[in-house]
């Protein structure tokens, strides 16, 4: 695929690395110096991934659509308030994009877990839930979107939910359910961003393989062809590989 990433911070370089190994065309795109990007800079790219900052994407996929792109990956929080507005933009250009606020599978199978576990340990008042989530010093939004994912999944209104910003670590997640004799958790650790990487090339795979209904797709619907079955084997090999 012939991509271009919009950001040039950790997400996009970790992006950039992982289709340069699989021998796509990748042009980086840094944050402008005033205003967006310019259409004409993401004209002729198959797929534009969106790992920028929160307040750019609706402005970032506007310039995509005008270059005529049609298939968009946001790999990019903090931008919620946006999401109908862009999913509106995606439906009048007829255009398909995959969002999510983590694009790391394992991430997304921990939810699931969640899910599970807030129906059993939900239905017993003893437990109380709460989350732990730890990022790099610099990440801005607290708590992180897959934070604040996992707490509407455990959907309850009394929710303690603790954030750490310090060092350096890509994103730690802790889901756990406390009574007065014993203490459950779950947790994902990411060592580094590559599962992300992954997770956004299979999400821009899943694009380009058929052509799918105009608008935002979460990226449970990537993870449900994955763990369906390896319908496409290669391709899912090539993408985790």
């Amino acid at each position: 695929m012939r991509a271009t990433i919009l950001g040039d911070g950790p997400m996009g370089r970790a992006l950039a690395g992982a289709l340069e190994t699989r021998h796509d065309t990748v042009e980086v795109l840094g944050r402008p110096a005033s205003g967006g990007h310019p259409a004409s800079a993401l004209a002729g790219a198959d797929i534009v991934f969106d790992a920028s900052a929160g307040p750019a994407v609706r402005s970032n996929i506007s310039a995509a659509l005008a270059a005529g792109c049609s298939t968009l990956v946001v790999a990019t929080t903090a931008w919620d308030r946006e999401r109908e507005a862009v999913d509106a933009d995606l439906h009048n250009a007829n255009a398909a994009g995959v969002w999510a606020p983590n694009f790391s599978l394992g991430t997304a199978l921990f939810a699931r877990l969640v899910d599970r576990a807030a129906a059993l340990y939900g239905r017993i008042d003893a437990f109380d839930p709460f989350i732990v989530e730890w990022h790099r010093r610099a990440k801005r939004d607290r708590p992180s979107g897959t934070a604040r994912d996992l707490a509407a999944r455990l959907g309850t209104a009394e929710l303690e939910v603790v954030s750490i910003r310090a060092g350096s670590p890509p994103g730690m997640h802790l889901v756990g359910f406390d009574a007065p004799g014993e203490t459950v958790e779950l947790r994902i650790t990411a060592r580094d961003r590559s599962a992300y990487a992954a997770g956004a090339l299979a999400a821009a795979d899943w694009l380009l393989r058929e052509p799918r209904a105009p608008g935002l797709h979460p990226f449970d619907s990537v993870v449900d062809d994955l763990v369906a079955g390896p319908t496409h084997p290669t391709q899912i090999e090539r993408t985790f590989a």
